[in-house]
């Protein structure tokens, strides 16, 4: 009797736990998820989105891991190497990613979409980018490219045109020129590129003769000499001094310190935020990216942000149903919704981003593209040439070197990576 009691006990255990089964397939305990990001505050989807993936999974706990975005890849460098066991990481860039890949770091995701059935056509290709041997590792949910922000208030006070999706470098720095005004501390610069590497060599690659990853790099010399003479002429804010004060180019185009900004799309759903919140009452406006000559209009250059699953996580089957929601169709929605750009992007999800309240809708051309190229190319030795890249630009931009000895050197240190 004794052992029938014991029998049924278990039996009963058993059914009570079935009992407990959710329709989604999860237990009655529910699931707590780590999920590594960068600046949660300039992220204003990510609320958004973690509030919608509630809803279809209440069981489910998403615990943030926010690190500054300066110290973002160090960090998570850091966290994974020495066993971390975080769930979901959100891959910045892809000299992170073919270095996490490298480390096996990532769990792949080829065996999740094979058993989902899960449909990669709407991403446009842009997975078959974030292949390594034909294996895939990330998925992208954000796919923003580089267009132009302009204040129309300094366009109007100047009696200057806003600028056009059609405009090549020569004309953006015309522009820039004219509409430079003032002195001190009300003085207005014509525009500003921030002091990432990306905000002038960007501009070489868009014939697409070059990538970041060459074994010559003079092909930069004409946009280099364009930027520093600008800063050279005051049209610019000079590198030092934005990399000393560790200036960020949100806050001087908030105080319209600044009449152009070429920046990311990334940049659009924080600034309707901010006006929206009464930080700022910068009226704005968006043109495409500016080309070389010969290139054809709305030919920019695009990065992308995507999740992977850590290798150590313990709830990878749950992080995989997260990454598709938020990766996904219904996450795109929501990610368009908040300003901005998915990586599954359609007319639909165009047309829900433009006419969210505070977007300049007679803008809603610029974003309009005919060719993206990616920032970095995958590559074995991205994250050690990025670097080189970095530091060549740095020197460049502080007047250390001439424009043509720093891309000798850039070139002689890349060839001697490249051939190792």
């Amino acid at each position: 009797m004794r052992k029938i009691s014991v029998v049924l006990l278990l039996l009963v255990s058993v059914l009570m736990l079935v009992s407990c089964k959710k329709k989604d397939g999860s237990d009655g305990t529910g699931v707590k998820l780590k999920l590594v990001l960068w600046d949660i505050n300039q992220a204003t989807y990510v609320p958004v989105l973690l509030e919608e993936y509630k809803k279809l999974r209440p069981d489910v706990e998403i615990e943030i891991i926010n690190i500054p975005a300066s110290d973002y890849i160090e960090k998570v460098n850091v966290m994974l190497s020495g066993g971390d066991d975080s769930d979901i990481i959100t891959v910045k860039d892809i000299p992170e990613y073919a270095s996490m890949v490298t480390k096996k770091q990532l769990d792949s995701l080829d065996g999740y979409i094979k058993k989902d059935k899960y449909d990669l056509s709407a991403y446009s290709g842009v997975p078959d980018e974030l292949r390594v041997d034909n294996v895939l590792f990330a998925l992208p949910f954000r796919s923003d490219f580089w267009i132009l922000y302009y204040n129309k208030e300094a366009f109007d006070k100047a009696g200057v045109d806003y600028p056009s999706n059609d405009m090549t470098w020569s004309e953006y720095e015309a522009i820039a020129r004219k509409v430079t005004s003032g002195a001190g501390a009300d003085k207005v610069y014509g525009s500003h590129h921030h002091t990432w590497r990306s905000t002038v060599q960007l501009g070489t690659f868009q014939d697409g003769k070059n990538t970041a990853i060459s074994k010559d790099y003079s092909f930069m010399a004409p946009v280099y000499n364009m930027v520093t003479g600008m800063q050279k002429d005051g049209i610019i804010m000079d590198y030092a001094s934005l990399k000393a004060g560790n200036i960020h180019y949100s806050g001087l185009f908030y105080n319209k310190q600044i009449a152009m900004l070429p920046m990311g799309t990334w940049f659009i759903g924080t600034l309707m935020s901010k006006v929206k919140e009464g930080v700022t009452d910068v009226k704005w406006g968006i043109a495409r990216f500016p080309h070389p000559d010969g290139v054809k209009a709305g030919t920019t250059a695009g990065t992308l942000a995507s999740l992977a699953i850590n290798a150590k996580s313990k709830n990878k089957k749950e992080a995989w149903e997260f990454i598709k929601f938020f990766c996904g169709p219904d996450g795109a929605k929501v990610l368009a919704g908040a300003g901005s750009l998915p990586a599954i992007r359609n007319e639909d999800v165009i047309n829900v981003l433009s006419s969210r309240d505070g977007f300049p809708k007679e803008c809603a051309g610029a974003l309009e593209t005919s060719t993206v190229r990616l920032e970095l190319p995958m590559h074995p030795k991205v994250s050690q040439i990025e670097q080189i890249l970095n530091e060549e630009h740095e020197l460049i931009m502080t007047d250390s070197v001439t424009v043509d000895k720093g891309l000798s050197s850039m070139t002689k240190r890349v060839n001697e990576v490249l051939s190792k």
